[in-house]
């Protein structure tokens, strides 16, 4: 289905990108929201998040302050003129946010994942005109991704956005949530004019890494960052190693190089040209194998021989990735792109001994 969409701009906010939203992972104190607060106002910040309510993995965590919090972020307002945000989870969280005057919210990836709890958070937000984001599921699943966005879209919410913050993964490696660009990616193919914003802090993990995430989302083309800013980031309740001060915050949007979305250049239509050339070569060479791959088909018909020859599959994946490897491709790439071909031509074959 198509997505009825409307901007998510809020008044006063420039449409320009990136669409910058900061605050803290979690409101601790009334005093320390206002501080950082009124530190990220002071670097032209003007959409605030902060969260009221945390899932936490296991329980014993900090859970957030709960509604008791939300009084903070309305003085935020008041003082500020800065928009305010939260994350809701549940049909309650709605009220009380709305309640509050809360001007925007987000859903968290774990509630994403949930279309249970999706539909109860669409469901509370009928008749309402506010500007929603949606994680990405904590799964790297974009129907599930796109569904939330239906079931909110259904609701008569049409001022909706996306947040990439990365794909939980046993693994741990360099990043706490792995970024896999290429599911954004297909999701802006899908949806044109959805906007997309990165959230660097949860991809990465470590302060360190929101600086190249950010850049790497803004040559993606992504529409804006949300990211966790704190007044003493080293003495905060939730995910400490992953916030930065207002100071640093200014400093890392200071070096992002932001690029034309589109540009349109003789020297590059021509450089697209011939990516059309190469794919359309590309295709008839496959072409040409899978029907060299019928023949062994009828061959191995012919002499009672089983379609898979592991040996010879292990032969072509090892020499083809080296092969790769020795133009200046990865070789992990290489395997894959030959894995799906292996597979179309077994699917070729088998049409021919089923024959």
């Amino acid at each position: 289905m198509e997505l009825e969409l409307e901007s998510i701009l809020l008044p006063g906010v420039e449409d320009k990108r990136p669409m910058i939203i900061a605050g803290p992972c979690s409101a601790e104190t009334e005093e320390q929201v206002m501080s950082t607060a009124k530190q990220l106002s002071e670097k032209g910040i003007k959409m605030f998040r902060a969260g009221i309510w945390k899932p936490r993995t296991k329980p014993g965590g900090f859970e957030g302050v709960g509604v008791d919090g939300l009084p903070w972020l309305k003085e935020v307002k008041k003082e500020t003129g800065m928009y305010i945000s939260t994350e809701v989870a549940t049909a309650k969280h709605v009220y009380e946010a709305l309640k509050a005057g809360i001007d925007f919210l987000w859903v968290g990836a774990r509630t994403t994942a949930n279309p249970f709890a999706v539909q109860e958070i669409a469901d509370a937000l009928k008749g309402v005109d506010i500007p929603v984001l949606v994680k990405n599921p904590v799964n790297p699943d974009l129907e599930l991704w796109i569904g939330a966005l239906e079931r909110i879209n259904n609701a008569g919410i049409k001022r909706l956005g996306v947040i990439h913050r990365g794909f939980s993964s046993y693994d741990k490696k360099i990043y706490r949530n792995l970024p896999q660009w290429h599911i954004p990616i297909e999701l802006r193919r899908r949806i044109p004019n959805l906007p997309i914003i990165c959230d660097p802090s949860h991809i990465g993990g470590k302060r360190e890494l929101i600086a190249p995430l950010s850049q790497q989302a803004m040559d993606l083309g992504f529409n804006g960052l949300i990211i966790e800013s704190h007044c003493n980031p080293d003495c905060a309740w939730s995910d400490a190693e992953q916030q930065v001060t207002p100071d640093v915050l200014d400093y890392i949007l200071n070096l992002l190089v932001i690029r034309k979305e589109t540009q349109t250049t003789e020297s590059l239509s021509q450089l697209r040209k011939q990516i059309d050339e190469c794919d359309n070569n590309i295709i008839q060479e496959l072409s040409k194998r899978m029907r060299i791959a019928r023949e062994i088909g009828t061959f191995k018909k012919e002499h009672d021989m089983t379609i898979l020859q592991t040996g010879r599959y292990n032969e072509i994946l090892e020499k083809r990735g080296s092969q790769g490897a020795l133009c200046g491709m990865d070789s992990e790439f290489i395997k894959k792109v030959f894995e799906a071909i292996h597979e179309e031509s077994v699917r070729q074959q088998m049409e021919i001994i089923n024959k």
